[in-house]
Order: C-alpha cells, then structure tokens, then sequence
C-alpha cells in the first residue's frame, strides 16, 4: 500500500469519528429533550426522573468533552503531517475555521451585522 493510501484512510477514519462523536451529542440532546417532553406530556412532576436526566446531562457534558479531544488529534495529525512534508492528502469539510486557509465563502461567513 502506497503512503497516499494510508494517509486517505488514516483522514477518513479521522473524519469518520468526528461525525459519529458529533451524532453521538445531537442524539444524546435529543433523549434529554424527550426526556423532558414525555414528563411533561405524562403530566409528572419534574422531581420525578430527576437523577436520569442529570446523568443524561453528564453523558453529553463527556460527549462535549470527547468531541474537544478529537479534534485536538485531528489539529496534532494535522501538524505532524505537515512536519513530515507530505503536502494534502485528504480534505473534509470545507469552511474550516483555524486551518489557515480563507476562501470567500469563509470571509463571508465571519461577517456578522453589530
């Protein structure tokens, strides 16, 4: 296997684990929201059920935490594929924030009205 190859599939896992970390917390808000809409509908008190939606909290507070980490190894991969040389192998998602590269649609993007 050529190192190309092994660098693509490298990025796509990496890419791979970011949005499975990022569904991972849409999906973990979406339990707490439902969590509190079927004790709302069910008409319970909001005493009930008190200590599993705090540990539901946790889980995403840590899903917060594992999406900060993820993409801390991908800015370290990203430094030490520079080191090595290799130039671009893979790209992700465009319209990355801290990867040094403007394009228009980012310029666009920062713009906010005051």
């Amino acid at each position: 296997m050529e190192r190309t190859e092994i660098v693509a599939g490298v990025a796509s896992d990496l890419y791979a684990t970011e949005v499975a970390v990022d569904a991972a917390i849409t999906q973990a808000a979406t339990l707490i929201q439902s969590m509190i809409s079927g004790r709302t509908a069910l008409n319970v008190s909001a005493v009930a059920g008190t200590g599993s939606q705090a540990k539901a909290m946790e889980a995403l507070a840590a899903l917060g935490v594992a999406r900060e980490a993820i993409v801390a190894c991908h800015n370290e991969m990203q430094k030490d594929h520079r080191k090595m040389g290799w130039g671009t192998y893979a790209i992700g998602p465009v319209n990355k924030p801290d990867d040094g590269v403007t394009t228009e649609e980012s310029k666009v993007a920062r713009l906010r009205i005051a």
